[in-house]
């Protein structure tokens, strides 16, 4: 059964039986508490109130029944798809959860500031790492940063004074950075089979099949900010990012024609889809340039066969390129 389906026949359950699907508190945080906080450091939005306050869920986790068994909740960690389906299903009393893509719109601001933290669990241990070291992996999750649930738990009178002052820039940047320490602490101690693909798409695909391309973005850290860096290259590119912009795993651009070229490196998911073409096309015409290309990336014929047996989601006029039969660069036909 999916997590939707689960969901919903939790809330029908719920319902039937005469009980409330969702409190007016979790650990005594209400949501007009989350959006007085939201407001003073202006963050203040629907969807972004609706994740912090799921994300105060003190039930049991949504992960897999071991991590129940292991005493794990809800509050610990909870993926993007855990957070928009409780927001979608269960505040909202909808059917369906809150799109994936759209977590640039309420988990990312919150990320960027130091409110949420970006955490991975790990299934043997049952701990959760920090940071998101194995990018797309359906383990990732995100949590309330310790300091800022002090802000939503301090009574009347207190809440305001902490907002303001963890509001300023030298301590956001102080949190940030503490942050980036123990991230990158985590990615060094963890193998990652998709930050291997994505460097040897670069290192084998680009060469040998987009010649003319040069790589101006690289996204192995799954949302992870921009470097001062890339931003630069990007500049160079005369592109300009926004808030909805979702960016891929490798970002091309062809200097004499002045197009794009998309690669997503698919170890777990995110192949490219219509969604993905739509998206970065419209991001292409925005920013002026005369055309985009895609590559999906696959580490074997195995795996390619498995995600598309299931999916089949690769939109048409795209390409796939398999890491074991590197020679191929496989068209996808209408």
């Amino acid at each position: 059964m999916s997590l939707v389906d689960r969901v919903i026949e939790r809330r029908n359950t719920l319902l039937k039986e005469g009980e409330e699907v969702v409190p007016e508190c979790y650990q005594d945080v209400s949501k007009d508490k989350i959006r007085n906080v939201l407001n003073i450091i202006d963050r203040s939005t629907n969807d972004m109130i609706d994740a912090v306050f799921a994300l105060l869920n003190d039930g049991p986790t949504w992960f897999s029944n071991k991590a129940v068994r292991a005493g794990i909740k809800f509050c610990d960690g909870a993926t993007t798809a855990h957070i928009g389906a409780h927001i979608g299903i269960l505040q909202r009393g909808g059917y369906t959860k809150l799109d994936r893509e759209g977590r640039d719109y309420w988990l990312k601001p919150l990320w960027e500031i130091g409110a949420l933290e970006k955490i991975m669990l790990d299934s043997n241990t049952m701990l959760f790492v920090p940071g998101h070291p194995i990018a797309k992996s359906p383990l990732c999750a995100y949590k309330i940063s310790q300091d800022f649930k002090s802000i939503l738990n301090a009574p009347d009178g207190e809440w305001e004074c902490l907002a303001k002052e963890w509001v300023s820039e030298e301590n956001k940047r102080q949190r940030l950075n503490f942050q980036a320490e123990m991230i990158q602490k985590a990615k060094e101690a963890v193998h990652s089979p998709h930050s291997q693909l994505i460097a040897d798409s670069c290192q084998y695909y680009v060469p040998m099949f987009l010649k003319d391309y040069e790589i101006i973005f690289i996204d192995d850290g799954d949302g992870d900010r921009i470097t001062e860096e890339q931003r630069n290259k990007l500049k160079y590119a005369g592109l300009t990012l926004q808030l909805k912009d979702s960016m891929p795993d490798v970002l091309l651009w062809n200097k004499d024609n002045n197009s794009l070229w998309v690669i997503e490196a698919v170890t777990s998911d995110g192949e490219v889809d219509i969604h993905k073409v739509n998206n970065m096309r419209a991001f292409a015409k925005r920013n002026g340039k005369s055309d985009v290309g895609f590559t999906t990336t696959y580490q074997t014929w195995k795996k390619t066969a498995e995600r598309q047996k299931k999916y089949k989601n690769i939109a048409h006029g795209t390409y796939i390129w398999i890491q074991e039969d590197p020679s191929r660069n496989l068209y996808v036909s209408d």
